[in-house]
Order: C-alpha cells, then sequence, then structure tokens
C-alpha cells in the first residue's frame, strides 16, 4: 500500500505538464522573436551601410564639385590627403567603374580611388591607402559593398551594391527601399533596387535588367546580390 501511495504522489498531474508545456512555447515564441529581431537588425543596417555610401557620395560632390576618384593624385596630395594613395582617374568627371569591378575593387578603373577618396575626405570610416578587395566595406551579414556605374540591372548612373544577402534579407532590403512587394513577391526587376540570385560569392552585377524572380525563402539557396542607385 506504501509503494502504491508513492507511485501516485512522484507522478506529474495534467495541470503541472500544462504548465511546463506553457513555459517550454514560451521559451520557444521568445526564441524565434530574438532571432527575427536579429534578423531584421541586420536588414536595416544593410540599408543603412548602402545609403551611408550614398550620403558620403553626395558630400563629396557637394565639397569638392567633382565625382570621387576622378580626380589625378596630384590634386589628392596637394589636399594633404596621403601619397600612398593609388589613383586611376580620369578628371574627366566621369567616373568609370565597370560592373565587373563591383566587388574586385580593381585599381584599373576608379573604382579603388573611389573608396581612397571618400576615406581621405572624413566621409567615411577606414585607412585611405587600402586597395583591393581589403579595401571594400562589409555589411552587417558579412557580405561586400562595391560600387559600380554605367548600365546596372537596366539602370544607368552610379550604383552601390551589396553581396552575399539570404533571400530573406534580399526580400526584405528591397521592400525598405522600394516599398511592399506585390502578391508574386517579384520586386528584384523594378523600381531603384534591383538584384539577382544566383552560383558565386562574391555575385557581380550584370547590365542587363535582371529576370523576374520571386523571392522564395524555401527554394532558393545562392546568395543575392542588390545594386542600388545612388546618382
Amino acid at each position: 500500500m506504501k509503494l502504491q501511495k508513492f507511485a501516485r504522489q512522484a507522478g506529474f498531474t495534467l495541470v503541472e505538464i500544462a504548465i511546463v508545456l506553457v513555459i517550454i512555447g514560451l521559451l520557444l515564441v521568445g526564441v524565434l522573436q530574438g532571432q527575427e529581431m536579429i534578423e531584421n537588425t541586420k536588414t536595416k543596417s544593410i540599408v543603412s551601410d548602402m545609403k551611408s555610401v550614398q550620403a558620403a557620395y553626395n558630400s563629396y560632390l557637394d565639397r569638392y564639385k567633382v565625382p570621387p576618384g576622378d580626380e589625378a593624385n596630384a590634386t589628392f596630395v596637394a589636399r594633404g590627403w596621403p601619397a600612398a594613395m593609388s589613383n586611376a582617374g580620369g578628371g574627366n568627371g566621369i567616373l568609370t567603374m565597370p560592373v565587373a569591378n563591383t566587388f574586385t575593387n580593381a585599381a584599373a578603373a576608379e573604382n579603388e580611388s573611389f573608396w581612397q577618396a571618400l576615406r581621405a575626405a572624413g566621409f567615411l570610416s577606414g585607412s585611405s591607402t587600402d586597395v583591393g578587395t581589403a579595401a571594400l566595406p562589409k555589411h552587417s551579414a558579412n557580405g561586400l559593398i562595391g560600387v559600380s556605374t554605367g548600365t546596372v540591372y537596366g539602370m544607368v548612373g552610379v550604383f552601390v551594391c551589396a553581396s552575399g544577402l539570404t533571400t530573406k534579407q534580399a526580400a526584405a532590403v528591397d521592400t525598405m527601399i522600394d516599398g511592399p512587394l506585390p502578391a508574386t513577391n517579384i520586386g528584384n526587376n523594378v523600381g531603384n533596387m534591383r538584384g539577382i540570385n544566383g552560383a558565386g560569392n562574391p555575385l557581380a552585377p550584370v547590365a542587363g535588367v535582371p529576370a523576374a524572380t520571386a523571392y522564395n525563402e524555401t527554394t532558393q539557396v545562392n546568395p543575392w546580390t542588390l545594386c542600388m542607385k545612388i546618382g
């Protein structure tokens, strides 16, 4: 009799089990909400990083009346900037930064001097003597930020691009810049923020208008590259 009584007392009541399940449910909700908050913070930071480049570009134009990176090295040195800054600026008032150089930051064009000029002028943080990919900023999702000019994703102008975005991040960034997506969930080929999904990281942008691609978080495992027109 004593053993039977002890066994009944050692078990959990339905109320106790229900309380445990509720606690577990609350913990899971908290974890999921925390992950979502982290993801939202990353997305907002990516947009902020891209807009910071846009602000730096426009501030440089306003101060010096020329695009950053287009001037001759002698002009940089005359301002007291490091003589070690490399420069391929044509001095013609037009930036030449091909899409192929977006994330390689090759010195043969003006991609490299673009970043050096903005940093030397104090509009962006970092060393003004950094070269190549080491000079490219990284966004909060650990991808690269690069710049291009000419025709990018069917638009003509000056662009800032972000590589290595997940589908969820790409859709969120697109929405923040261009507004809500349509019912088709396609927004990568219209508006001021456009992009492609594909193999390769970093994935360089292209000149042509991207094929209409719905943001699908389930089937798309390759990273996205998005570009925003800044000038």
